[in-house]
C-alpha cells in the first residue's frame, strides 16, 4: 500500500530543457519486415521504479519469460529516479542504446513522440481483444499525445477526489458530502467548518504557484466549459469566461469567506487535514496511506459538480515503446506491454502496490477489495476515473504554461489582482512559451 505520490507534477518542469535534444533525434517509423514470433529475442525495459515496485515488475518479467522461453526481458530501473529517466532517454537516443520500453511521465509524451524514436501501435490497439476503451479517456489521450500516434500503454492512473474530515463535519453538525454536491454546497460547508479561534479551515489549497496549484484549478475550468489550450494547442485558452468564473469562485472562498487555508507549500494542507485542522481537501490515492497512519476519520467522494458535471483531473503515466527497426523487438515490446496491462498482471502490479487499477474490471477482484478494506475510499477513486475526461496537455511548453497560470492563481487567491487580468497575463506568458519565445 504505497500509492505513488505524483512527483510527475514536478517532473513536468524537466521537459523544456530536453526538448531540443529529443526533437533533434533522427529515425522513426517501424521496421517493415515481418516479425518471427519464434525467434530468440531480447527486449530492454526501463521501469523507472525502485524497491518494492521494482521487485514486483522484475517478477512479472520472469513470469512472461516462462510463458515465452524464446524471449528475454532485460529489466532495470533505467535511471537513479523516475525524474531522471527523460534525461537518460535523451542521452540514449543520441548513443543508440535506448530501451524497447520505458516508464514515462505523461507530461513527456509529446516530446517522446517528436523524437521519432517511438513505435506507433494505433493499429494493434484497435483490436477488440485489447479493449483499449477500457482505459480511462485521460489515459488514452496521454498515450496518444498528438492524436496521430499511439506511443504506448497506460502505466499508472490517478485522479483528484474530495476528501472530507468526519471529525470536523461531526463537530460542525454538518451532513457529509455526497456525489450530488455542487460547488455551492462545498462553499457553504467550508464556511461552516471554518473556525478562526482554533485556526481550523474548511478547505486547503496550495498557493505555491507550482503544478499542484495549477492542476487543482483545471477541474474548475473544465466543469465551467473551458479549455486549457486552443484546438490546435498553439494558444492558451484558459483566459475565458469559464476561467474567470472558476478563479473568481476560488478567490471569493479565500478572500471573502476566509475559509481556505492558503498553503505556501504543496504538502502542509494534507498534514493539517490529517491533524483535524482542515475539513476538506481535493487529493488522490497517495493521500490515503497517511490518513490511515494518522488514524484520521475521513470519507471520500467525487469532486463537487457544475450542472451535474463532476469532472476531475488525472495525471496518467505511460509505458512508452521505442523503435529499433527490428520487427522482432517491436513485436515483443508490444506483446509484453499488452500482457502487462491486462487485468491479471495489472492486479499483480498496480493493485498490489496500492495504485488505482488501470481497468474497471479489476475493481471486483479480491486483491483490490483487500486494498479498499485497508484504504477506504480507494474504490471511490477508482470509480472516479470515469470523470477523468481531459488529459492534461503534454505540449513541450506545458511547464511554462503551468508556471504562468500557477503564479497568477496564487496571487489572486491571496488578494492580489483580479481574476480576469491575472488570467490574461498568464495567457500572454503561456502564448510566448508555446510559440518558443518565452523565458
Amino acid at each position: 500500500m504505497h500509492s505513488i505520490r505524483p512527483s510527475r507534477l514536478v517532473a513536468a518542469g524537466l521537459v523544456t530543457a530536453l526538448a531540443v535534444a529529443l526533437t533533434g533525434c533522427s529515425g522513426g517509423g517501424s521496421s517493415t519486415s515481418a516479425a518471427d514470433p519464434k525467434a530468440k529475442t531480447t527486449i530492454t525495459w526501463w521501469t523507472g521504479q525502485a524497491d518494492q515496485a521494482e521487485k514486483i515488475l522484475v517478477g512479472l518479467a520472469a513470469d512472461f519469460e516462462k510463458e515465452h522461453p524464446n524471449v528475454t526481458v532485460k529489466v532495470s530501473a533505467g535511471a537513479p529516479s523516475t525524474e531522471d529517466l527523460l534525461q537518460k532517454l535523451s542521452a540514449s537516443f543520441a548513443g543508440g542504446n535506448y530501451p524497447d520500453i520505458s516508464y514515462a511521465f505523461g507530461s513527456w509524451t509529446s516530446q517522446l513522440e517528436s523524437s521519432n524514436r517511438t513505435l506507433d501501435i494505433t493499429k494493434q490497439v484497435s483490436d477488440p481483444k485489447v479493449d483499449w476503451k477500457d482505459f480511462s479517456a485521460a489515459a488514452r489521450q496521454t498515450a496518444q499525445p498528438t492524436g496521430k500516434k499511439t506511443i504506448g500503454f497506460p502505466a499508472v492512473v490517478d485522479n483528484l477526489a474530495l476528501l472530507y474530515n468526519k471529525t470536523l463535519f461531526d463537530k460542525a453538525h454538518l451532513a457529509y458530502p455526497t456525489a450530488d454536491w455542487t460547488w455551492d454546497d462545498f462553499r457553504a460547508a467550508a464556511k461552516k467548518l471554518t473556525d478562526p479561534s482554533t485556526s481550523t479551515y474548511g478547505y486547503g489549497y496550495s498557493v505555491s504557484g507550482s503544478e499542484e496549484t495549477t492542476w487543482q484549478f483545471w477541474p474548475h475550468l473544465w466543469q465551467n466549459g473551458g479549455e486549457v489550450l486552443s484546438s490546435d494547442s498553439k494558444k492558451a485558452a484558459f483566459d475565458s469566461a469559464a476561467g474567470v468564473k472558476a478563479l473568481t469562485f476560488l478567490r471569493d472562498m479565500a478572500q471573502t469567506d476566509k475559509s481556505v487555508y492558503l498553503d505556501q507549500t504543496d504538502t502542509k494542507f494534507g498534514d493539517l487535514f490529517v491533524a483535524n485542522r482542515i475539513g476538506m481537501i481535493t487529493s488522490g490515492p497517495w493521500e490515503l496511506y497517511d490518513l490511515k497512519t494518522g488514524k484520521t476519520r475521513y470519507g471520500v467522494t467525487v469532486m463537487p459538480g457544475t450542472n451535474g458535471n463532476h469532472e476531475t483531473v488525472s495525471g496518467p503515466d505511460v509505458w512508452a515503446l521505442f523503435d529499433h527497426k527490428d520487427a522482432n523487438r517491436a513485436y515483443w515490446a508490444y506483446q509484453f506491454t499488452k500482457w502487462l496491462t491486462d487485468p491479471k498482471q495489472d492486479i499483480a502490479w498496480n493493485v498490489a502496490y496500492g495504485n488505482l487499477p488501470l481497468r474497471p474490471s479489476e475493481v471486483s477482484s479480491p486483491e483490490f477489495q483487500a486494498q479498499v478494506k485497508a484504504l477506504p475510499g480507494l474504490d471511490t477513486m477508482a470509480a472516479n476515473l470515469v470523470n477523468s475526461k481531459h488529459a492534461r496537455p503534454t505540449v513541450p511548453a506545458y511547464n511554462k504554461l503551468s508556471e504562468a497560470i500557477g503564479k497568477q492563481i496564487s496571487a489572486v487567491m491571496q488578494g492580489q489582482g483580479d481574476p480576469a487580468t491575472a488570467l490574461k497575463t498568464a495567457a500572454q506568458q503561456a502564448d510566448a512559451a508555446l510559440a518558443g519565445n518565452g523565458p
